[in-house]
């Protein structure tokens, strides 16, 4: 993420590592900051922080074994997927920030 990205990793919170930063604002008012793209190394799964709106585009098909949250993709092991699909994932999403 970090060659893809240009970016340094950042800490968020206590175990998310995020590449970027943009500013949201909500009509409601509400504002922030986030990552543009990141991952958690969690007990059981790695959970990789996409802006995606749908997982079932046909490169999803060509990764390999995951599962999908909201805004989320789940691998349990790195050898279980495409790493170059990945790659190509990742840097789809990321530069949908710069559109």
């Amino acid at each position: 993420m970090k060659n893809i990205t240009n970016q340094e990793p950042k800490m968020w919170g206590d175990s998310i590592i995020g590449f970027g930063e943009y500013h949201y604002k909500y009509d409601s008012g509400r504002e922030g900051d986030f990552f543009k793209v990141g991952f958690s190394p969690r007990k059981g799964k790695i959970s990789i922080y996409l802006n995606v709106n749908n997982f079932e585009n046909e490169i999803f098909q060509k990764l390999g074994k995951y599962k999908t949250g909201k805004s989320c993709l789940y691998i349990s092991k790195l050898k279980d997927i495409d790493i170059n699909i990945f790659k190509e994932i990742i840097t789809d999403s990321y530069l949908k920030f710069k559109s």
